[in-house]
């Protein structure tokens, strides 16, 4: 008979049964004080799929309870909704395959609760046995978060559509305003000017110094036919009823004669009739975002040269503004009061477009705007085209 003195193991053994005790009783405490679902998934060869730990977190966040999705996996799936599926396994089929994080987001049906929930997944994964491939991870309620980004993007949907509609109400006013300017006050200095052309060929050559006054009337309303006249043409310019190849040129001698810098006005659409695929609001609001763009280049670029390219590819309009300047900062587009940027990007996104801010090559800035022509109308086979009356 052998006796041996069992002692050490066996309090070696409760030693390790104490620590295992509070090692799990730690990470219990911080599982269930995780906000959300701390969840092991494992996916085998064959397809099938199994949730090996699920915390306490399972009910509050899917309705179920752990014991009831571990016997039934493919319950998860189900409630997701049928739209967000696809991208849920599609996720998951790229992070079995590069062994990548899992991140997903969707939503699922709580049908305890009858109501829909945003959730947010992120999990690791491992290889297991027998080609298996094990995830440890976490899934999140972002519900409010995500309503609250909707809300945010429905705002700035709105604020966008007020933004244009205020500016087609602002760009209508200006045309009215230089419409009258045009023609009630054009047509009376005119006859102003008429009337002073008469007086002043009757007045008696023995006062010369009425005639003097005379011509001085005479060249003052000279003088101010051209400032409403140049007061019209900044209001609305004439040039914009000829098309937006006509006045987009126009305006660049004018700001070459202005600013005194060059510039280059290239397009391959002068002989292409844009206005039908190109409403007038949608022409104004591009030569306003072209304007301001030619007013940054005088105030801040130090350039001596701009070229200007308008061109056309499909059903899209590019317009390219490119100075030779100092550049842009990314500083400069962060600044509080950068509102001339930002109009030009507000605009240009109600135009249902994008702008574009880039280093020109060769040094300068380029400013890029790109915007969906409307379908060109098909033309009716069967009618018969009338001559356009001169």
């Amino acid at each position: 008979m052998i006796g041996d003195d069992l002692s050490p193991e066996q309090a070696a053994a409760a030693a390790l049964a104490h620590a295992l005790a509070q090692y799990e009783a730690r990470f219990n405490a911080i599982v269930n004080h995780t906000p959300g679902l701390v969840y092991q998934f494992l996916l085998h060869a064959d397809g099938t799929h199994a949730f090996p730990y699920l915390s306490g977190g399972c009910a509050p966040l899917l309705g179920v309870q752990p014991l009831e999705l571990q016997a039934d996996p493919d319950l998860f799936l189900r409630l997701v909704l049928p739209e967000d599926r696809k991208g849920y396994l599609e996720a998951m089929a790229v992070s079995k395959i590069s062994l990548s994080s899992w991140n997903w987001e969707g939503r699922i049906w709580i049908d305890a609760w009858k109501d829909v929930k945003w959730i947010n997944l992120r999990a690791t994964p491992h290889a297991a046995l027998d080609a298996a491939v094990q995830w440890d991870g976490i899934m999140t309620n972002i519900t409010d978060s995500k309503n609250e980004q909707q809300d945010a993007l429905r705002s700035r949907a709105r604020l966008a559509e007020l933004t244009d509609h205020i500016e087609q109400v602002k760009e209508q006013e200006r045309a009215r305003i230089a419409r009258e300017i045009h023609d009630d006050l054009g047509g009376n200095l005119t006859a102003i000017k008429m009337a002073l052309s008469m007086l002043a060929a009757r007045l008696p050559p023995e006062q010369p110094q009425l005639l003097e006054k005379a011509t001085y009337l005479d060249d003052l309303v000279d003088r101010t036919i051209e400032a409403v006249h140049r007061i019209s043409l900044d209001l609305r310019p004439s040039t914009l009823d000829l098309g937006i190849v006509a006045a987009l040129e126009w305006q660049a001698r004018e700001f070459e004669k202005g600013a005194g810098i060059a510039c280059d006005f290239r397009s391959a659409e002068r002989e292409l009739d844009l206005d039908p695929e190109l409403d007038p609001d949608h022409a104004a609001a591009l030569f306003r975002i072209f304007q301001e763009a030619l007013t940054n280049v005088a105030k801040h670029a130090a350039a001596t040269r701009v070229t200007v390219s308008l061109r056309r590819v499909r059903q899209h309009l590019l317009l390219s503004i490119c100075d030779n300047g100092r550049g842009i900062a990314p500083a400069d587009r962060l600044k509080p009061h950068s509102f001339g940027l930002r109009g030009m990007s507000e605009r240009a996104r109600a135009l249902g477009g994008t702008l574009t801010l880039s280093a020109a090559p060769g040094g300068g800035t380029m400013v890029a705007i790109k915007i969906r022509l409307a379908p060109a109308p098909v033309p009716n086979r069967g009618a018969r085209s009338e001559p356009r009356q001169q």
